[in-house]
């Protein structure tokens, strides 16, 4: 018997089509064995693409898993943004809340409705830092970046940040330096096998744009991922970064910024992120974006 799945194409983090963060998602994903959500996810070759399931329990309201083109990875910003534009405008929703459960937990993912369109917020796993990488990794980081010390932000630890799949925080001084990087993807990648962690956010606060706050690069070549146009794991946890070392002015209550990324690859998005904040400490972490789809097809299975 032939199976029919709902395949959609979605940009995230942008309203134009062909920039952003582009992302395939399933919506009706029941049925699909591992190793076929493996192939289809090489077969789109997006950074990630995402599966929806149906929910077999009452603690939440659908299962997600979401594929690199080579590994499956517990959550993901930019396909959770894409996967949920694609089921609301599928579902015809009103503003709404679904809880998901994610390889990083259940958790809330906000749909509001304006003006006859979507915009997503999701909120991000538990916040954790991880090591502060120095010594010979930290040289091998910056000598696989093609960077030197002269060009990192003073007092900006290089560090593992999560928020439900880590990344490396890497601060530098201006646009110049970030636009001219261009990563040894090997050594990437055999760095990634001794700090347990995949992904590099290379990111400044050196901004042009009144309303962004942070311009930034990710690369992910472990997990078949050499650059990521706009991130939301990278900055989630940046955020949090950015609390937790004293890097920012705050309320002590809230903290929002921009983001803008995916510019030198020219496929450029804009993030929105909150850092719910108590007693001087990141608590949460929100991102939200808008999408905008691509195509719609039809994935047929025998």
């Amino acid at each position: 018997m032939t199976k029919k799945y709902n395949l959609y194409q979605i940009d995230s983090f942008t309203k134009e089509k062909f920039v952003g963060n582009p992302a395939g998602v399933i919506t009706n994903a029941d049925g699909l064995t591992s190793e076929e959500m493996q192939k289809i996810a090489r077969e789109l070759n997006n950074s990630e693409t995402a599966f929806i399931f149906t929910s077999n329990n009452n603690e939440y309201d659908v299962h997600t898993r979401f594929f690199t083109p080579t590994n499956e990875v517990p959550i993901c910003g930019h396909a959770t943004i894409a996967a949920y534009y694609a089921y609301a405008i599928e579902n015809e929703l009103n503003t709404s809340k679904i809880y998901h459960k994610t390889g990083a937990g259940v958790l809330p993912v906000n749909i509001v409705k304006e003006n006859k369109d979507y915009k997503i917020t999701m909120t991000q796993g538990k916040i954790e830092f991880g090591d502060i990488i120095e010594g010979i990794n930290r040289n091998t980081l910056l000598s696989s970046m093609n960077i030197s010390d002269e060009d990192l932000l003073e007092s900006y630890p290089i560090q593992v940040v999560s928020t439900g799949h880590s990344k490396v925080m890497i601060g530098i001084k201006n646009i110049a330096i970030l636009n001219k990087i261009k990563p040894n993807y090997d050594a990437l990648s055999k760095l990634s096998n001794i700090i347990k962690c995949n992904g590099y956010y290379v990111f400044t606060v050196d901004s042009e744009d009144s309303d962004v706050l942070v311009h930034g690069r990710m690369f992910a070549p472990a997990i078949g991922i050499n650059e990521d146009p706009v991130t939301g794991n990278a900055n989630g946890p940046l955020g949090a970064y950015l609390i937790h070392h004293k890097l920012i002015n705050h309320d002590n209550y809230i903290f929002l910024f921009k983001a803008k990324q995916g510019e030198a690859i020219k496929r450029s998005g804009i993030i929105e992120v909150e850092v719910i904040i108590e007693n001087n400490e990141p608590m949460e972490v929100k991102i939200s974006g808008n999408a905008v789809i691509v195509f719609k097809s039809e994935l047929l299975f025998k």
